[in-house]
């Protein structure tokens, strides 16, 4: 099971919001990352059948999903970032009303199903309209997995969860990564560490990066952060002479180094540390991060 985006653009007047975009999801987690406006809402909405691409070709299960038809909208939950609910219905009945256009044959079973998967047992016998916006986005939630689909959609979805049911939610996303095709969109890099072994990054209508987690944090280029901790005092000028530290502040028995990324100074720093009986207590270098990654990116201060 994939979907297969091929040059995939979505212009609205002048406006080109998605521009050329491609890729492919299979099963597991993939992160889809952009600032606000770069196209990722228009490019699952167009997965999700809801827009129609202007040109380019969208793939599901290796069928073309445009026109699309009822067989494969019911191979994807898909969760808005705006999540629209009927806030006037009860919450098994509003799963009860989404069970029936799915046409499900056992809707009482789908419905107890999600519920206990999505955690909203304890506010089951509520009106959508007088649940918290957390528990609405467990609603939400629950509508995109009550038929079982082995795509799932996800735009924001743990916006407004407190750290309790952030955690919770987080768990249950990750278990269908282990059988599903997931596309999660989120401005959480917490979350797409926590989750995500692959990212996308769109930005400005292009995909502008295509990465496994670990290579997106290690593509920053430049410089990396190295950190000197000793139980003596550091010679300043002994650290500066090491070929590849571009910068350093020493203080006392500490140091942070600016290093060029290409070269590996650890082994020659411990050294320096045994030969001037400095006491290595600490040598580490700082891990980027995704947000350092995603930022360097969408600013243009590094290429794909």
């Amino acid at each position: 099971m994939e979907i297969v985006l091929d040059k995939l653009s979505k212009t609205f007047g002048t406006q080109r919001a998605v521009d050329d975009v491609s890729f492919t999801a299979g099963v597991g987690i993939t992160g889809f990352l952009g600032p606000n406006g770069a196209g990722k809402s228009t490019t699952m909405r167009m997965i999700t059948g809801f827009l129609e691409p202007t040109s380019g070709s969208i793939q599901i299960d290796g069928k073309p999903a445009w026109p699309t038809n009822p067989e494969q909208r019911s191979m994807i939950g898909y969760l808005p970032e705006h999540n629209p609910l009927y806030t006037q219905m009860f919450i098994r009945e509003y799963l009860g009303f989404i069970a029936g256009v799915h046409k499900l044959k056992q809707p009482k079973q789908a419905i107890e199903r999600v519920v206990e998967l999505v955690g909203l047992a304890p506010e089951l016998g509520k009106q959508i309209g007088a649940l918290s916006k957390g528990y609405r986005q467990r609603v939400g939630l629950a509508q995109a997995l009550i038929h079982d689909p082995p795509i799932l959609i996800l735009d924001e979805p743990t916006s407004g969860l407190d750290p309790n049911q952030l955690s919770e939610i987080r768990e249950v996303i990750r278990k269908m990564g282990e059988s599903k095709v997931v596309l999660l969109s989120t401005h959480i890099m917490q979350e797409v560490q926590a989750l995500c072994k692959r990212v996308l990054i769109i930005n400005k209508g292009k995909l502008v990066a295509d990465d496994p987690i670990e290579r997106l944090q290690s593509r920053l280029a430049g410089e990396v952060i190295v950190h000197l901790n000793c139980q003596r005092s550091i010679n300043a000028s002994m650290i500066n002479q090491i070929k590849g530290v571009e910068r350093s502040v020493v203080n006392g028995n500490r140091a942070r180094l600016s290093v060029n990324a290409k070269a590996e100074i650890r082994p020659i720093l411990a050294q320096l540390c045994i030969d001037q009986n400095w006491g290595l207590l600490e040598l580490r270098q700082e891990e980027t991060s995704v947000e350092d990654a995603f930022q360097a990116i969408t600013q243009q201060r590094i290429t794909a």
